[in-house]
C-alpha cells in the first residue's frame, strides 16, 4: 500500500494525503475528477509516495500526516 501526498498544480496551497494500493491508477481518478475532496482543484500531482508492506502501518501512517505533529513532519519532510 502507498500513502501519497498531491499537491494542486492550478493552487499549490491545496494539498491531499491518501492510501492506496495502485498509485498510477489513483492519481488518474484524482486528475478525472473521481473524488469530491480533488476534483475542484485538478491536475494533481504525486509530490511523495511511500511503500508499505503492511496495509495497517500505511492506514496508520496516512492518519498520522493528517493529524498536528503528523502535519508537521510532512511539512518539514515532504512539502
Amino acid at each position: 500500500m502507498y500513502v501519497y501526498l498531491l499537491k494542486s498544480q492550478n493552487d499549490l496551497s491545496k494539498r491531499y494525503i491518501g492510501v492506496t494500493a495502485d498509485i498510477k491508477r489513483r492519481l488518474s481518478e484524482h486528475n478525472a475528477g473521481k473524488s469530491q475532496h480533488t476534483a475542484k482543484y485538478s491536475p494533481w500531482k504525486v509530490v511523495v509516495a511511500v511503500w508499505f508492506d503492511d496495509k495497517s502501518k500505511a492506514v496508520a501512517f496516512e492518519k498520522y500526516l493528517k493529524i498536528g505533529s503528523g502535519h508537521a513532519f510532512s511539512n518539514r519532510h515532504f512539502w
